[in-house]
């Protein structure tokens, strides 16, 4: 597997759950997202790229254009970059041809959320998370997001998940530091954060790194907190986690996805719109947005003047 990795870090420390920069017409501009790629691993220093997960408009886009932008992106920085392709969907029939495109595509590792909608028992997620992870090669992170999907993965149901060769990490963003602590000692299951705003909560205890939207803006910030935290020099950790509070409220006062491609479009940087059923940031949520963004010490580039 490409990029920095560890046993305890399986995809890398730090990576950002990509955006799927759009042409003016609405299709996917697969040129801006091979730039955005390169621009995320070479300039903000990510060890790793997710493609296809919520932030990058998954819902929204087709079949074809997810495996489409997973090569061109594989292309961009697969050779120094862990790229882990979205496969998961609240179909499990459908998830195990995602995840089979990836790993066809040559993907390093598939993301797969919890069925979201059906609301599946315990019972149906263990068998869907199993049957995906059977189906490829490739190691699998699996995603906890309750509020999203309306449903959560028990602590006992990821016992029996980590016993799977092939499940080696979580990305949470259910925000149970309890059951998280719980399920790290008992399972040794690597988690990354999910939620940006307990990003240093859970490295505190034990996580192995990040899967972050506002990676798009303060990756190198999240590194630098992330080393200070594991080189034991806990205060500076604290400081910048602190210091990046405005960021990681201000890039969701709406829809994350929304904010994050506002600012990337501030910075200059490959992004478009969204498609719907989202709606573009309106100029006062721009506004706020880079209020929160210089409040965090992140120098935005002046308004443009016609």
């Amino acid at each position: 597997m490409a990029g920095t990795t560890s046993l305890e870090a399986p995809f890398g420390r730090v990576l950002t759950a990509m955006i799927t920069p759009m042409t003016s017409d609405g299709a996917v501009d697969y040129e801006g997202a091979a730039a955005l790629a390169t621009y995320l691993v070479d300039e903000v220093a990510n060890d790793g790229l997710v493609v296809s997960g919520t932030t990058g408009e998954a819902p929204t886009t087709t079949d074809a254009e997810k495996e489409q932008l997973l090569r061109v992106i594989l292309d961009a920085v697969g050779n120094r970059a862990t790229v882990v392709a979205g496969a998961g969907t609240n179909d499990t029939n459908h998830a195990v041809e995602l995840a089979r495109a990836a790993e066809r595509a040559g993907a390093h590792g598939l993301l797969v959320v919890s069925p979201y909608y059906n609301k599946p028992p315990q019972a149906g997620l263990l068998r869907h998370f199993t049957a995906i992870a059977d189906a490829t090669g490739l190691p699998t992170m699996t995603y906890d997001i309750p509020k999203r999907t309306g449903v959560a993965i028990a602590g006992e149901t990821f016992a029996r998940l980590a016993e799977h060769p092939r499940i080696v990490a979580n990305k949470d963003a259910k925000g149970d530091l309890e059951e998280a602590s719980w399920v790290m000692a008992r399972t040794g299951l690597p988690y990354y954060s999910g939620d940006d705003i307990n990003n240093l909560p859970l490295l505190s205890i034990g996580a192995a790194g990040f899967v972050s939207v506002v990676g798009h803006v303060v990756g190198r910030d999240l590194r630098e907190m992330l080393e200070a935290y594991l080189g034991g020099d806990v205060r500076s950790a604290r400081d910048i986690h602190s210091r990046l509070l405005p960021v990681y409220t201000g890039f969701f006062r709406t829809q994350g996805l929304i904010l994050t491609k506002a600012a990337l479009n501030m910075f200059g940087l490959p992004a478009g719109s969204v498609r719907s059923p989202l709606v573009d940031a309106t100029p006062e949520q721009m506004a706020v947005l880079r209020e929160d963004m210089a409040a965090a010490g992140v120098k935005v580039p002046e308004v443009a003047h016609a």
